[in-house]
């Protein structure tokens, strides 16, 4: 049985698959936590990571996996400290056998790990095409022939039940980013998954550190405008919180980066769609009331945070094969360069026409000039610019032509064409469907001997 504390410390371990280490380390070796939490997990990744695992039915967990543990499981066993997190991906018993041999090549002996379960809903969505899509209202099933993967997002119960096993590090397969995080403070601290006010405080506690950096500065700095300290070094966030729900969010001072009332702010607004009613597994948050108070350096207190219950349906990510994308890039510097890039363009999208390609989907960027705004009118002619053209298509082939006929440029002209690449690959897209809760059946088990 689990005795409740009165206060615990959750820390942050990574805010996405690709996150830097050191700062886990950080927080393993001296920053007095309790809980580590790694969300490793966007929303393409099970999809890409399903196509990982048939092809080697070992892997298709996050392919950072082993390094992380080998950095922080020896603090984290002698600091007696849980680490959670879903990079587990779409194989999280996979996930769980590479840490245990991780525990076992670093000499910490046989670590068992609980594993979570059951949100690969796959065969429920083939079960139910009528569910209709998000995006557009329309039935799921004309996804299912491209459907690559479905996972729907657990919430923080199950990450409660798993914590409750013993085992001193959970992985998970899909489970919603706050979650992680509130399922810590339902088992430390001997929350009730229906006490509202508090799950409104650990839900909040979980958004806002979710992406790990984002609160400490890392999206935040603007050179001469919002300045950080140490940016190269940007430490990662934790939360003190009580059985209360009182919620503090702090970082170590002795590291990079900024923690207060302005980080905070622009991290709260993260993805939330509707401040009123920002939908989780576990709640609908309200956060139009929450107030931020500094409390000292890198300290700031959280407080007006409400929920209401959940909802009775889980979202479900369904990942499916979308065609293909051929891309070519060359790059023209000096006098009338922007116009020489104009031609290319315009000799790239005649030759394909002449080779009967056709595309439902084309992109042309003049990078540095129009990527994100468009060309625009009145801005100074460019010294150099990159073009690049981008190329959807369900053809392979079709696809395949477009950076080849980007890269004959380089000696077929316009002049001065350089530093050229050209790439094709295979687009995962993702819908969202809803899917009534009592057809999901969340699951745990123990890789190894408690």
């Amino acid at each position: 049985m689990n005795n409740p504390l009165s206060s615990i410390r959750v820390g942050t371990g990574a805010g996405f698959s690709d996150d830097r280490i050191e700062p886990a380390v950080e927080l393993a070796e001296r920053g007095g936590v309790d809980y580590l939490v790694f969300e490793c997990l966007a929303e393409r990744t099970i999809a890409r990571e399903t196509l990982t695992r048939l092809k080697d039915p070992d892997r298709g967990y996050t392919p950072y996996l082993a390094e992380r543990f080998q950095a922080v499981l020896p603090a984290c066993r002698r600091n007696g400290i849980r680490i959670v997190t879903n990079m587990g991906a779409a194989n999280p018993a996979g996930a769980a056998r590479a840490a245990r041999r991780e525990a076992l090549a670093l000499g910490l002996g046989d670590v068992p790990v609980a594993v979570v379960s059951g949100d690969d809903v796959t065969d429920l969505v083939r079960a139910n095409p009528q569910l209709p899509l998000m995006e557009s209202g329309e039935p799921v099933e004309s996804l299912i022939p491209r459907m690559a993967s479905a996972n729907a997002y657990l919430g923080a119960d199950v990450v409660r039940d798993a914590l409750a096993t013993g085992a001193p590090v959970v992985i998970t397969g899909r489970v919603s980013d706050p979650s992680l995080f509130l399922g810590c403070m339902l088992h430390g601290l001997g929350w009730s998954y229906d006490d509202w006010p508090l799950l409104a405080s650990g839900t909040l506690a979980g958004h806002m550190m979710e992406c790990a950096a984002q609160l400490t500065g890392g999206c935040f700095v603007d050179p001469g405008r919002k300045d950080a300290d140490d940016p190269v070094n940007i430490g990662f966030p934790y939360a003190d919180i009580n059985t209360a729900g009182e919620l503090v969010l702090g970082k170590l001072e002795d590291t990079g980066g900024r923690l207060d009332l302005m980080t905070c702010k622009e991290q709260v607004l993260y993805e939330m769609h509707d401040p009123a009613r920002y939908i989780t597994p576990d709640c609908q948050l309200d956060i139009t009331g929450v107030e931020f108070a500094q409390e000292g350096k890198c300290r700031v207190r959280v407080t007006g945070m409400k929920a209401r219950p959940r909802t009775p349906t889980y979202k479900a990510v369904v990942g499916y094969h979308d065609g293909y994308i051929g891309e070519g890039e060359v790059a023209y510097a000096g006098p009338n360069a922007l116009a020489r890039a104009k031609l290319a363009e315009h000799i790239v999208r005649e030759r394909l026409k002449s080779r009967e390609f056709s595309y439902p989907e084309i992109r042309v960027d003049y990078i540095g000039i129009s990527s994100l705004h468009g060309m625009g009118n009145g801005r100074p002619e460019p010294y150099e610019v990159r073009l690049r053209i981008a190329a959807r298509s369900p053809d392979r082939k079709a696809a395949l032509a477009v950076g080849f006929e980007v890269r004959t440029l380089h000696v077929n002209g316009p002049a001065g064409g350089g530093g050229g690449s050209n790439a094709v690959r295979e687009v995962l897209a993702v819908k969202s469907i809803l899917i009534p809760r009592e057809l999901v059946t969340p699951r745990v088990s123990v890789e190894g001997n408690l």
